[in-house]
């Protein structure tokens, strides 16, 4: 054939050659490069390329198979018309260096660069060709389907089994690490909060609940003008009520309970009928599990105890949902400040201060 066309018409035939092989192999890089979650949310949205994308990628080995078809014939073609027009001209020494500058040429200009600006600037290749070669799969389908026969043949061979090629799903610390990486895509309070959402499975009740000695609540073997006192100064819609001693609670009293009853009426005994029945959970549980459990029960506050059936402290839904959203409360004692610099490498702590509250304040994790 080389020796029926003239320098021109052979000139223009290799330059389309070696544009062909060049988008073979720029579109080889570009699909195996696509972000998949970016792919499948596109192809969500009714993009056209992006779903010939995801058709073809579930099936890698028949579309690379087509790809590799397509580029080895038409370098071979390329190199059989240089071998030919170089033998015209020159002969065998001719030949020779017709191959080494083919062979330069091809890995230049359509090997490296093709790959290197597809792997740049993946979706811009992969959709246009995923149009061109979702068609051209089904019409040579049955070479493909053998080249895939002998190449899958060969890595059984090797123990390979060939799996199906879906969506795996992140972990939960590779899901973090897309949060953080995510920058100015996300505000930063937003990823605070994917963030805390994230952290609920490794952080525990114990971590964020009230705990014993701090907690505040009704004696019943107080006073009832205490009692009344106690309640008209708390800041808290709910009060844990126990006997004697913080574990030995009876209930748990919602004030909204008590908007509606006159204060001259209030005793001991209304209060008892006022309790809910109280809610224990054990110290460990992580916040994920809690939340749920509030959920399903339509609770907002559980008391947390030890093995041996002690209480340790209160957690309620709004401490669950500060680990989310950070700090929501107007309470005073939040204003203290829990730690302050003493010298150059040493802090003076509150030593009623929330080990993980301090890490986050001082930015210490």
């Amino acid at each position: 054939m080389g020796n029926d066309l003239p320098p021109g018409a052979l000139i223009g035939v290799l330059f389309l050659l070696l544009l062909l092989s060049a988008f073979f192999s720029g579109s080889e890089t570009a699909l195996m490069s696509l972000n998949r979650y970016q792919l499948r949310h596109k192809a969500r949205q009714g993009h056209r390329g992006a779903r010939m994308a995801e058709r073809l990628l579930k099936r890698p080995d028949r579309v690379l198979g087509l790809i590799l078809l397509g580029n080895n014939l038409v370098n071979i073609f390329a190199a059989s018309l240089v071998a030919v027009a170089a033998m015209r001209m020159g002969g065998q020494p001719a030949v020779a260096l017709g191959s080494l500058v083919m062979t330069f040429v091809i890995l230049i200009f359509a090997e490296a660069a093709p790959k290197t600006l597809a792997a740049m600037h993946p979706e811009r290749l992969a959709f246009p060709a995923a149009l061109i070669y979702y068609p051209l799969l089904k019409i040579t389908y049955p070479i493909v389907w053998m080249t895939n026969i002998c190449s899958n043949g060969v890595l059984y061979l090797f123990g390979v089994r060939r799996g199906d090629n879906e969506l795996q799903s992140l972990t939960r610390e590779e899901l973090r690490t897309l949060v953080r990486e995510a920058g100015g895509r996300i505000s930063n309070r937003y990823q605070a909060m994917l963030l805390g959402i994230l952290d609920l499975e490794k952080v525990t009740v114990d971590d964020v609940m009230v705990p014993h000695n701090e907690v505040i609540g009704l004696d019943l073997d107080d006073d009832i003008e205490d009692i009344e006192k106690t309640i008209l100064e708390s800041q808290h819609t709910r009060l844990p009520v126990f006997q004697d001693s913080i574990d030995n609670v009876v209930g748990i009293l919602h004030l909204r309970k008590l908007a509606n009853r006159e204060i001259r009426t209030f005793n001991k005994q209304t209060l008892r009928r006022l309790l809910d029945e109280p809610y224990f959970v054990p110290e460990g549980t992580p916040l994920s599990t809690q939340l749920v459990q509030f959920q399903r029960r339509r609770l907002r506050i559980a008391l947390v105890v030890d093995e041996y059936g002690d209480i340790q402290g209160i957690v309620t839904l709004e401490d669950i949902l500060e680990e989310i959203v950070g700090e929501f409360t107007t309470d005073p004692t939040d204003d203290e400040i829990d730690a302050v610099r003493d010298g150059a490498d040493a802090w003076l702590v509150n030593g009623t201060a929330n080990v993980r509250e301090l890490n986050r304040e001082q930015r210490w994790e």
